[in-house]
């Protein structure tokens, strides 16, 4: 996905679904400022056929001057950030800034917008999401997504709900093999003690906090290298809060996290960095600062970061 902004606003980018999801669009705006040039470096191709299971690690996953356009309007502007593999990095800043829309770039859901358009690239591992010959399940089994509501598919079992991804993303496995995935996938989630005597239930007669976590437990199945989590804790309770967030520093050391937060006290807790994105009025959004979030938070270089997560204003 090189330079596309000939044909921003213009032309439409078609996409068809992949690995389970919402096709939602929120926020808008972004910009990036970064610590630093990114200097060009070359990386492994994107993982395919009978291998396209194997774990490999967290990924590093790199936006390179992405711009986004919704038909005529104009909502990111050459945004570029890093973010580390292993790491959880935090989106914070006011509801209309780009943070969701730059989330969903991230995996390839922006093309689903029949008036969406972009430029610039995203390297998972120093290979472009973007490029043609990529298939669009490829890439969202590595870069898997929760999102802001819990959508365990209502149908299907707790077991079957875990299992769904494989079958989307053609990989075959023994029942044994599956009985491992599913108990693996739930446990990493903070799921199993709960619900290891039901399995065959409905994943949606389980509470918010239980569904948010199958629907990890089902990201995780397919071993994405990058998840990315779109306000997932803010249609849940406090306790059910504390639980995911228990998850994500446990799942952190095996896969690299990007969450989208509104909450300033969990972006603290629970990340290593942040980026903060804020929009002017009638202009595109830019992330005014990102680094360590202990140095956002203590000392930015920013008095807008400052003011935000201080919570004068946003």
């Amino acid at each position: 996905m090189t330079e596309m902004a000939d044909m921003a606003g213009k032309a439409g980018m078609a996409g068809n679904a992949g690995v389970a999801g919402n096709a939602g669009v929120a926020d808008s705006p972004v910009d990036t400022a970064a610590d630093g040039p990114i200097g060009a470096w070359p990386g492994p191709a994107l993982r395919t056929g009978p291998d396209a299971q194997a774990p490999t690690g967290p990924g590093t996953l790199e936006a390179r001057a992405i711009s986004a356009w919704f038909g005529d309007r104009k909502v990111l502007d050459r945004v570029s950030l890093t973010m580390p593999g292993g790491r959880v990095t935090a989106l914070i800043g006011p509801s209309g800034c780009g943070k969701s829309t730059f989330l969903r770039i991230l995996n390839r859901m922006h093309e689903l917008v029949a008036s969406a358009a972009l430029a610039g690239e995203v390297l998972l591992d120093g290979s472009d999401i973007y490029d043609p010959a990529v298939r669009l399940t490829e890439a969202r089994a590595r870069i898997g997504m929760v999102f802001q509501k819990p959508n365990p598919f209502p149908g299907m079992s707790i077991y079957d709900n875990v299992t769904a991804g494989l079958n989307l993303t053609g990989a075959r496995r023994s029942r044994s093999e599956q009985d491992d995935i599913v108990e693996s996938c739930l446990t990493r989630a903070g799921l199993w003690n709960e619900v290891s005597d039901r399995l065959k239930q409905p994943g949606g007669a389980l509470s918010g906090g239980q569904q948010q976590r199958l629907c990890i437990a089902r990201s995780l199945a397919v071993r994405p290298e990058v998840l990315l989590m779109d306000e997932p804790c803010s249609a849940l309770d406090p306790t059910s809060t504390n639980r995911i967030e228990e998850t994500i520093r446990e799942l952190a050391s095996e896969v690299t996290i990007v969450i989208v937060t509104h909450n300033m006290q969990q972006a603290s807790r629970v990340s290593d960095r942040c980026a903060f994105f804020l929009a002017s009025a009638g202009t595109p959004g830019r992330i005014v600062e990102h680094g360590p979030t202990e140095a956002m938070f203590a000392r930015p270089r920013d008095q807008r970061t400052s003011d935000y997560v201080n919570g004068r204003f946003g």
